[in-house]
């Protein structure tokens, strides 16, 4: 039995045709009573700022169909986050692949995030997401690959390591070479 837009259908019907019965209809109507859609899952996490560690508790949006991480552009004005610039904007599309009209990403942040007892150093994406505050898209979810129960909307953090907290190295990496590079054109060399 499968329910397909609220309707209660048997599999292995004759000529694939649907058989409409008193009994099936009265199913119907109890599937339509008990069965709650979720369809948004929200966190509480903390999110703070990597220097000062001065933070804030929001609602974070759990969204599989973001590709990335996002923190919201007021907020992050609001409390004094610390904004980098990117050196290439990033165009967001929709979901039907036409350009959103909010224009591009030119900014991150970098942050700490807590979650229950999950800990981790994060870079959000920083773009006008109105009422949302942030969202932990696709790659934070296959990254921790947390046990979300989409009936009463709980998410446990059973499957990732408690405590992901240090600059990830190739993100070091990149900082130093980028450092080597001002430095060389300080003194007028290049490599």
């Amino acid at each position: 039995m499968c329910l397909i837009e609220g309707k209660v259908q048997q599999s292995g019907t004759q000529s694939g045709k649907l058989e409409s019965t008193a009994k099936e209809k009265e199913k119907e109507r109890d599937v339509r009573r008990t069965f709650k859609i979720l369809r948004e899952v929200w966190l509480d996490i903390r999110i703070e700022k990597v220097d000062t560690h001065e933070g804030i508790t929001v609602k974070a949006l759990l969204d599989s169909g973001a590709t990335r991480m996002f923190m919201n552009r007021e907020m992050v004005k609001k409390y004094g986050f610390k904004m980098t610039k990117l050196e290439r904007p990033l165009k967001v599309k929709n979901v039907d692949g036409t350009e959103n009209s909010r224009g591009n990403i030119m900014h991150q942040v970098k942050i700490n995030v807590f979650y229950k007892n999950h800990i981790e150093w994060m870079r959000m994406d920083v773009y006008n997401l109105g009422k949302t505050e942030v969202i932990l898209g696709m790659p934070w979810l296959q990254a921790h690959n947390p046990e979300t129960n989409w009936e009463t909307g709980e998410v446990k953090m059973t499957r990732c390591p408690t405590f992901v907290w240090k600059e990830p190295s190739s993100e070091k990496r990149y900082r130093a070479k980028k450092e080597n590079r001002k430095e060389n054109k300080k003194h007028g060399e290049n490599r």
